[in-house]
Parts: C-alpha cells; sequence; structure tokens
C-alpha cells in the first residue's frame, strides 16, 4: 500500500482475483470496466492483476501510461486461439460480413476486427450494426447467446470460447439444482446453451453480481469461476452462495499471487506491456465503434 502510493501506481484487479488481491486494489471488476477506469484515472503507472489481454486493453485505452502485467505467464485460451491470419482468411472468405470481437481477445486479434463487445453489451452493439451479416470471435457460446436474442441476424459462429465456463455439462447445473432448490441459477454466456437454458439470470460477471447482490432471494448457484460465489459471500454474509461446478476454475487468473504484486510495486517483477502505435490505433479502432454503438 505504501509503495503504490509513492510511485503513483494504480492496481487493477479483475473479479476472478482472489480475495486478498481485491482487498488491495484500487480498482475491481470486468475487464473493459477495468480499462475505462484506468483511462479515467490520474495514476501514471497501473498494475493488472488478470491475464495478458486485460493488460493489453488497458494499454491500448491509455497508451501514455505505463501498464504492468502482474504475472506474465497469466494468458488467455480463449483470447488466444484464433491468429490474425485466421480472421483475415475470413474477412477474405466472407467480405461483406462484419467481424465482431468479444473484448477477450488479443490486441493484434482486435486490428482486423470491425467492433468490439463484451458480455454484457454484445445483444445491444449486434442489434445496433447495420449489417445482418455477423462473424463473432472467438465465444461460439457467447455468440449462440447473441444469436437467440437477435433471430434477426445472421450470426456465423467459430468453434472457440472459454474452456473452463464451456466445459461445464447440463447434468452439473441440473444437480446443483437438486441440490439447492430453494438457490437462483446465475450463469454466464460463456456456458454451453445446455447449461444457460436452466439458468434463472444469464449475464456479465458483473451482472451476476449486481443480481445477487440486489435481489430479494437468500440462495444463489453461481454459473461463473468460483471466486465469484467466495466474494459474493464476503459482500452478502445474510445469503448463500453455491459455485454451479468445482471445475469453475480458471488456472490463469489463479496464476497471480499478492506476492507477484509486491514484486511490481518494488519494481522487481512482472511485464511492463508494450504495444507498438499501428497496433494500438488499429485496435483502438474496434473500441471506438463499440463505444459509438453504445457500449
Amino acid at each position: 500500500m505504501k509503495l503504490k502510493k509513492e510511485k503513483d501506481i494504480g492496481i487493477l484487479a479483475h473479479s476472478y482475483q482472489a480475495r486478498e488481491i481485491l482487498e488491495i486494489a484500487d480498482y475491481t471488476g470486468d475487464s473493459y470496466a477495468l480499462s475505462k477506469l484506468a483511462a479515467r484515472a490520474d495514476n501514471s503507472s497501473f498494475i493488472m492483476c488478470g491475464v495478458r489481454f486485460m493488460a493489453e486493453t488497458v494499454k491500448i485505452l491509455s497508451p501514455e501510461k505505463r501498464v504492468i502485467l502482474s504475472n506474465p505467464s497469466a494468458g488467455c485460451p480463449m483470447a488466444e486461439q484464433f491468429t490474425k491470419d485466421d480472421i483475415l482468411a475470413l474477412k477474405k472468405e466472407y467480405p461483406d460480413y462484419t467481424v465482431v470481437a468479444y473484448v477477450n481477445t488479443t490486441a493484434e486479434l482486435k486490428t482486423v476486427c470491425d467492433v468490439c463487445v463484451t458480455s454484457s453489451s454484445a445483444v445491444q452493439i449486434v442489434s445496433g450494426i447495420d449489417n445482418d451479416n455477423i462473424i463473432f470471435i472467438p465465444d461460439c457460446n457467447l455468440g449462440a447467446y447473441v444469436a437467440e436474442k437477435l433471430p434477426g441476424k445472421n450470426i456465423k459462429l467459430l468453434q472457440g470460447g472459454c474452456p473452463v465456463h464451456a466445459a461445464v455439462k447440463a447434468e452439473e447445473a441440473e444437480r446443483a439444482k437438486r441440490l439447492h432448490p430453494a438457490a437462483k441459477l446465475l450463469v454466464h454466456p460463456e456456458c454451453v446453451p445446455a447449461v444457460a437454458a436452466q439458468a434463472d439470470y444469464i449475464g456479465s460477471t458483473s451482472g451476476i453480481m449486481e443480481y445477487a447482490m440486489k435481489s430479494d432471494g437468500k440462495e444463489f448457484i453461481i454459473g461463473t469461476e468460483n471466486s465469484i460465489a467466495e466474494h459474493l459471500q464476503y459482500m452478502c454474509p445474510g445469503k448463500s452462495f453455491y459455485p454451479m461446478s468445482k471445475s469453475l476454475i480458471c488456472e490463469n487468473m489463479k496464476a497471480t499471487t499478492l506476492v507477484d504484486v509486491l514484486d511490481c510495486c518494488k519494481g522487481t517483477g512482472g511485464e511492463e506491456i508494450v504495444l507498438d502505435d499501428e497496433t494500438i490505433e488499429k485496435a483502438r479502432g474496434c473500441i471506438d465503434a463499440m463505444i459509438a454503438l453504445g457500449g
């Protein structure tokens, strides 16, 4: 706490981080929300306690600021599963399609996409695109959720997504509901459609947390990374929260430790995110298009 003040460092922590990291963070929340908070903040440097694409997004929105990824090994299989060449080939094959990129993509991928979305804004943004032909990358489950909500759009999906959310089976959701019959099931749209179909609420991580905090209900099954059930238990001690599946653990999010953050503050750890001007400009175009559509 002393070092970050001395060095004008802001600490950003994604909601999937461990409790002890959230406690020392200046800003917590979803990835895009953290990027916007960093852009508005006065700090000259930021430490991202999350994964690489999140740190890149902070740098894209705040190119003049120093951005450190707290643990260089923290990647994201979903963000990294398609290459720039993969998407360029798709654009050549489908020239009349608008390429929509989930914010959970690398800076390099964003440079060749048309519009960015978040899990909470995806339906709104895609509905506002003046083209019914859409290629949605990389998460086919979030894309399927958007397609269901917008049947007038012709949405082409790729077989990609979050391996942690996608691994949860419908039977696990059914079992959780049998064990906790009074609980509402809150599910992230990165889960497969058979799981999402059983949900009382489908939404982003922040949406799930807000729903649980504001609801009159007392019991909830949390269908996203298991740290959210823990955080909600701290925030709402009068309510009960149950993980939908014990396998909902993101090893990349769990890579960051409190010691990693301390080492970053000391200047002996982490990795500075460096993006060239062209990458920042092109990737920012994708995000600006989302902002123009109300995202």
